[in-house]
């Protein structure tokens, strides 16, 4: 088994026992928090280990066959959740099937990273400060593949779902930096995004707004919309070095921590594994981007090289929020902690990713 194969296994069964042990402990009699959660996640991960030993073995070039495919029908649930989905939390973001439901924002974020995959792997983009620079290069190189990704940014922004709308338009920044594009017209595209920023104010909810401000002075609404954060960071806080031992957590098992099982999960682990807890977990994730970043160094093929930059910089972004809105280092945007969380759709759509890895770490031709 190769060395990255290995890696990849590893780390990621070691984050999923991580999550399954949190969750119960989350979970265990709880009246808030059914312990339902703890065997739902552990029916995904049984599922999708089995998906990433499939995929690991499958012809990866399937995902270029499929990829527009995949796209448009992701854009299709995304415009029919709006009208049908179920409505929770102030969101419609879900389906009903069968009495399991998904979220099509989560399927987003690997339908538009092999989107961007297959259309950049077929184009150097060559625009620049050119004067003779044509429209049709403009389209072709940037608008295209810009308003396709924009297009599901703002399908989730609308349910609403800032976090995951971010997160996808993390991706085509990612891509598009690796993509080949010159790096004068790279840093004009992002000063104007940043300059757009102070604009996106006004497309906010209340409730958006509220946690922006709250993330500066958390103080302002401790009752309110500061009250998960400051519930977060004395839960992380007072598990010092070891922790309080598992279930051992006040914050925890008193009920003091909202929404414990899912964006906040980290606090838990914080509270009864500590620092030397969470640093294990930081830990699995760095093995894992490491691993991708060094896969895509590796590969030759230009889609399977950009559809890893897709999945490394996913990966990367959503830890890294998630971790830090734990911690109050960032306002709170409603995104999971991968594989540890609890999110049947999250955890999929990451095996899923985790499977694209584990076929480029074994496939010798994606490196001739």
């Amino acid at each position: 088994m190769p060395y990255y194969t290995r890696i990849i296994w590893i780390f990621t069964l070691v984050l999923i026992g991580i999550g399954l042990i949190t969750l119960y402990s989350a979970s265990y009699e709880n009246v808030r928090v059914s312990q339902q959660v703890f065997y739902d996640q552990l029916g995904c991960a049984l599922v999708g280990v089995a998906l990433m030993w499939w995929l690991s073995r499958v012809d990866y070039r399937m995902f270029y066959d499929v990829a527009y495919v995949l796209y448009g029908i992701n854009v299709v649930l995304l415009v029919v959740v709006l009208f049908a989905g179920r409505a929770a939390l102030g969101a419609t973001r879900w389906f009903n099937v069968f009495g399991i439901s998904f979220q099509p924002s989560e399927l987003s974020k690997i339908a538009v990273i092999l989107m961007l995959g297959r259309y950049f792997c077929k184009r150097n983009p060559k625009l620049s400060f050119n004067l003779r620079s044509s429209f049709y290069t403009l389209c072709r190189d940037l608008l295209y593949p810009f308003l396709l990704t924009m297009l599901s940014f703002g399908l989730i922004f609308k349910q609403p779902d800032l976090g995951s709308a971010l997160l996808v338009f993390g991706i085509f920044i990612a891509v598009l930096f690796v993509s080949g594009l010159d790096m004068k017209p790279f840093a004009a595209f992002m000063g104007f995004c940043m300059a757009m920023v102070p604009v996106g104010w006004h497309f906010l909810k209340d409730y958006q707004r509220d946690r922006l401000l709250v993330f500066m002075n958390p103080n302002i609404d401790p009752l309110g919309a500061g009250y998960t954060i400051i519930q977060s960071k004395i839960a992380v806080g007072s598990g010092q070095l070891f922790g309080k031992g598992w279930q051992g957590g006040t914050q925890n098992q008193l009920n003091f921590l909202p929404e414990r099982h899912t964006d906040f999960i980290f606090s838990v682990i914080g509270e009864e594994w500590g620092f030397v807890g969470t640093m294990v977990v930081l830990g699995c994730y760095l093995a894992l981007i490491y691993s991708g970043l060094q896969i895509a160094s590796r590969v030759k093929d230009k889609f399977g090289f950009l559809v890893t930059v897709g999945i490394v910089s996913i990966l990367t972004l959503q830890v890294i929020i998630n971790i830090s809105m734990t911690m109050g280092l960032s306002p709170v945007v409603g995104i999971t902690l991968p594989f540890i969380s609890y999110g049947r759709t999250s955890f999929m759509v990451f095996a899923i990713m985790m499977g694209f890895l584990l076929n480029l770490s074994q496939k010798r031709a994606a490196y001739s």
